[in-house]
């Protein structure tokens, strides 16, 4: 009972009723909510649209020759258009990005802003959490919105890993050596993922097993359209190395994806980063190009304006952890997340766990015991890619358009991450549109404050 209590005043926080509100024969349901009979979730900050690039080969794909900030104007526009928005109405835009230095990438993102046609009065600044960049940006809309800030928002997600290495620019401070785990931040992201997979016993076998479910799940999903309605096909151009002549191309799926990857072909490549390894190219993330967006707003200024809600941000949660094996993060990262929500995990119907590396992979899906059949269930970064700054924001969308076409069956889904230096990162939503007409949710006791799908 008291577990059932403690989850029951965790999932009224989300409400924040008014203070005069105190009479708890009454019953407080989320089908209110929705219809407007209620303000007090017009709080609730929702996801209204959520698109992404197709993700393609860094130096080998489809936008080897396309400026950053025109993947990122590409997705902007799309959000404005595709919601009939009047773009003077965005109180800012927050754009999460890794590698590229900073004030160039904040410059670019404000050139992409003014591209897309968002007029000079709209803001924008960018976030670097390295691979939970994106998601950080989607995290620091809704943080700012639930804050009163502003009632609407982007928080998206850019990358060219093409146009900008992961190379340490200038010199490191000689104190590092005197200090382990600082050290250990400057480890190459291959060697943790050998470090996972040996003090955890992930084996080679076991990792490319995860490559080929990545591979064999995305081809999948992409062969009959489950990308389409988060692609938005952008029209650039690829130059000939050659002979330096160009030809337009509108680019339209994800193009490191290999439907015939198997377990013998993989079993051929070598270890890359440790002699007697398990990490290949193969069972690691492609470096990839790309760019996602994500529009949020305040759930009562949705309903005012008749926008669709497609999913509702819950919570989200950044941990610690050592940098050494710093791919174990989504193990420590969700279950915190999934507290904070007052769910379990058994409460979640989907995750998009980052396939930075399969052994970090594997490790953290054995770690929390999850079902297999919930877990990136389009493919991961291993055959999609992994455009840093935006896998986050990609995720996002990913998860949410899954959700809306599960429907009635599909209420929470979890994003999560791992952080190079040491970090995890993870975000519940919930699906948004007639959400408690649900069936699914955990049953508790003395429910009257909750909605009808508790009972």
């Amino acid at each position: 009972m008291e577990k059932a209590s403690n989850r029951q005043r965790v999932l009224l926080g989300h409400l924040h009723y008014s203070s005069s509100y105190n009479n708890h024969e009454s019953s407080l349901s989320a089908s209110a909510c929705l219809a407007g009979g209620s303000a007090a979730c017009g709080d609730d900050v929702v996801v209204v649209a959520a698109y992404r690039t197709p993700l393609c080969k860094s130096k080998r794909g489809g936008f080897k020759d396309t400026h950053a900030d025109d993947l990122l104007a590409s997705v902007l526009k799309a959000l404005i258009e595709k919601t009939n928005l009047d773009a003077r109405e965005v109180g800012d835009i927050v754009v999460g990005s890794s590698l590229a230095p900073g004030s160039q990438r904040a410059s670019e993102c404000r050139m992409a802003a003014l591209y897309a046609g968002f007029p000079e009065t709209v803001p924008i600044r960018t976030v670097n959490r390295k691979c939970s960049s994106g998601l950080q940006a989607v995290a620091d809309v809704a943080a700012s919105i639930k804050a009163g800030f502003y009632e609407i928002g982007i928080g998206a997600g850019l990358e060219s890993m093409t146009v900008n290495s992961r190379a340490w620019a200038g010199d490191v401070n000689p104190k590092v050596k005197r200090f382990q785990e600082a050290q250990d931040c400057l480890l190459p992201m291959g060697v943790t993922s050998e470090n996972v997979a040996h003090r955890f016993s992930v084996t080679r076998q076991e990792q490319d097993q995860a490559a080929v479910d990545s591979h064999r799940k995305a081809a999948a999903a992409s062969a009959s359209g489950r990308f389409k309605d988060e692609i938005i096909p952008v029209a650039t151009k690829i130059v000939d190395p050659k002979t330096g002549d160009e030809k337009p191309i509108i680019v339209s799926v994800d193009d490191g994806i290999r439907p015939n990857t198997s377990l013998a072909d993989l079993g051929k490549l070598k270890a890359v980063f440790k002699k007697d390894g398990t990490t290949t190219a193969g069972n690691s993330s492609q470096i990839s190009d790309g760019a996602a967006a994500v529009l949020l707003m305040k759930r009562s200024v949705a309903m005012h304006k008749g926008l669709p809600i497609l999913g509702v941000f819950r919570t989200f949660v950044v941990v610690g952890v050592d940098p050494a094996i710093m791919g174990v993060g989504p193990a420590v990262a969700i279950p915190a997340a999934v507290k904070a929500a007052g769910l379990e995990l058994e409460d979640i119907d989907l995750f998009e766990i980052n396939e930075a590396f399969a052994s970090q992979f594997v490790y953290c899906c054995k770690k929390l015991e999850l079902d297999l059949q919930k877990i990136n269930v389009n493919g991961g970064a291993i055959a999609i890619g992994h455009p840093l700054g935006t896998t986050g924001a990609r995720c996002v969308a990913t998860i949410l358009h899954e959700m809306k076409r599960r429907g009635r069956d599909c209420r929470f889904g979890v994003v999560s991450m791992c952080i190079g230096t040491g970090m995890g990162a993870a975000a519940v939503f919930e699906r948004g549109d007639d959400c408690d007409e649900l069936c699914n949710a955990r049953k508790v006791e003395s429910n009257n404050l909750l909605s009808k799908d508790s009972r």
